[in-house]
């Protein structure tokens, strides 16, 4: 006689079988079943989260640290609905995510039961909701169906970007007849043959510029495109999301050019300028990560390959496989198919936006970037979220060597980092790779949203550090109000807090500090990194700063009299000599 088995029991073990190790959200009445099927397997941890935006950024976060597809489980209604702002996120930024969503049972559909979203008899329909944030979704209406489906958003996923299955709760507490799992912890996906692009890197002329984006960094194409830079002898840029990629040492540090886009560094238009053919490799490059390249790409020949094709024309291969998809590449431009004329520039200048300076209270950003740089050490993960801090971060703060630095441009939802810090960190150990800290980087405003997920950290006792940039604002929105409104009035100033010592109240045991100058900084980060699970800094700061961002930089030089208009950009003291 058959063994009969329950539906959530079916997809926890296909998740297990499918690589998952975690699965992370917050439980409700029409997903709790799925918690109690993870609860009786020893290799699925089911981690709960304090709201379902962050368990989703969790996932997306585990999934960007390379541990695999980060998995988020919802109830019905509000929960569900909670997870929409960051499956966007993860759907523009094609990150693979899957997400279990409870929903009433299917006797009730149209029946105005609480929380019907089966689209029946005027209800809402989740189903046309979350197919706009997500690259598959279904709803799953009979026991026989979950596996088939399940496969198929696994496969989904994988190819980049979130993936949904809505359960109803009857069809989770179905019984099925027990047979072994089908979902194999890889999926085929096709390389793209570089053939299209081979002859017009081999017959460059000159330097070749690499612009190196996100799916880099998804599908750990690191070492591949360091071994295709060493072959053209190329400089390399990245996209904000894609610091990580390169530039760290080991991964062509000599010749890189720094970041692109709106938060980026001006000599990379420089270089694409003078090139004789720029390759962008897994980015789209968006209007964040391309502003002021324009011009530069549409007078260069531009080539492309990745899973999507740039928004700029350019000859592209598509592949879902990078990594393949470059060996082949640096292959074929090696030996005797190599490029004889791509010439090495004698330096890469090292450029960086020039805010105007300030003088008013707290720590500047540019210094406090620097104690980060001088404290962290290689390997540490780094998250960034949206505003004037992140802008700061990801235009001074370089990557570790053996770390991930991520940030949200997808969608920019503020309050990112604290699931995506949470999820690096749980996916690090599943990633096998060495123990270390995330840091994440975020201000105030971000932290009112979402920081209480920081009582996550603390409940798992996790190895992340909060840097929290305290300047009593949405301070991003009050630099609009000083350039674009005359300063006549703020809606973003807040009424003056104190993060790090409220914390250390609210969580007894918690290290947890403010500090207001660059060495409380040090000392605060040397005690963070000592810390036995989480920590906790409040970094003093003002929103009438500046940040390094182009288009403030751009309204402030065009609105200024002609005296007293800024550079934009200025050098660095040394230049980086260029290697092969």
């Amino acid at each position: 006689m058959s063994r009969k088995q329950r539906v959530v029991d079916l997809v926890v073990e296909r998740l297990a079988s499918a690589g998952v190790s975690h699965i992370f959200g917050v439980d409700g009445a029409n997903i709790e079943d799925l918690y109690d099927a993870a609860h009786f397997r020893s290799d699925i941890t089911a981690v709960l989260a304090k709201h379902e935006f962050s368990a989703a950024t969790m996932a997306d976060g585990y999934s960007r640290s390379g541990a695999g597809l980060g998995v988020v489980a919802a109830t019905s209604g509000g929960g569900a609905l909670n997870l929409v702002a960051a499956l966007g996120e993860s759907f523009t930024s094609r990150v693979p995510v899957l997400a279990l969503v409870g929903q009433a049972p299917t006797v009730l559909d149209g029946r105005g039961s609480f929380q019907d979203t089966s689209g029946r008899n005027g209800s809402l329909d989740a189903r046309a909701v979350f197919s706009a944030v997500s690259v598959s979704c279904e709803r799953v209406l009979t026991p026989a169906g979950v596996a088939p489906a399940l496969s198929r958003a696994i496969a989904a996923a994988r190819t980049g970007g979130p993936a949904v299955l809505l359960l109803p709760k009857d069809v989770q507490q179905g019984f099925l007849d027990y047979a072994p799992d089908g979902c194999g912890p890889h999926t085929l996906r096709p390389i793209g043959n570089p053939q299209p692009i081979l002859g017009i890197l081999r017959d460059a002329d000159g330097p070749v510029t690499i612009i190196a984006g996100e799916q880099v960094a998804r599908d750990d194409a690191r070492a591949e495109l360091e071994a295709l830079r060493a072959v053209l002898r190329a400089r390399v840029a990245t996209v904000p999301d894609a610091k990580d990629v390169a530039g760290t040492p080991g991964l062509g540090s000599s010749s890189a050019l720094g970041v692109t886009g709106v938060m980026g560094h001006p000599g990379v238009a420089e270089a694409v300028a003078g090139s004789a053919v720029c390759l962008v490799v897994g980015t789209r490059l968006s209007v964040t990560a391309r502003a002021g390249l324009d011009d530069a790409l549409a007078a260069v020949p531009t080539v492309s390959i990745g899973s999507a094709p740039p928004y700029v024309p350019a000859t592209h291969v598509h592949t879902d496989d990078l990594r393949g998809s470059l060996r082949m590449l640096t292959q074929a431009l090696s030996g005797p198919g190599r490029p004889m004329r791509v010439r090495v520039p004698d330096t890469v200048r090292r450029t960086e936006l020039a805010p105007p300076p300030f003088a008013g209270p707290g720590l500047r950003y540019r210094d406090a970037m620097a104690v980060l740089d001088d404290c962290l050490p290689e390997g540490s993960d780094i998250v960034v979220d949206a505003g004037n801090t992140g802008a700061a971060a990801i235009h001074y703060l370089p990557a570790r060597r053996g770390g991930r630095f991520a940030v949200a441009l997808g969608m920019g939802g503020m309050g990112y980092s604290f699931g995506a810090g949470i999820g690096m960190a749980f996916g690090r150990a599943d990633a096998r790779r060495p123990r270390g800290r995330t840091v994440v980087i975020a201000g105030d405003g971000a932290f009112f949203m979402h920081g209480m997920e920081i009582h996550t950290a603390v409940q798992y006792r996790l190895p992340v550090t909060f840097v929290l940039f305290n300047n009593n604002a949405h301070a991003m929105c009050v630099t609009r109000e000083q350039l674009f409104y005359d300063d006549l009035y703020s809606y973003n100033r807040f009424r003056a807090s104190r993060l790090g010592a409220g914390l250390a109240a609210m969580f007894p045991g918690l290290t947890s500090v403010d500090v207001a100058d660059r060495d409380g900084l040090a000392a605060a980060m040397r005690a963070a990194l000592a810390a036995d699970g989480p920590a906790v800094i409040g970094v003093e700061c003002a929103a009438d700063e500046m940040p390094p961002f182009a288009p403030f930089l751009a309204q402030l030089s065009a609105t200024a009299p002609a005296a007293q208009q800024i550079p934009t950009a200025k050098e660095n003291r040394t230049d980086v000599a260029a290697s092969a």
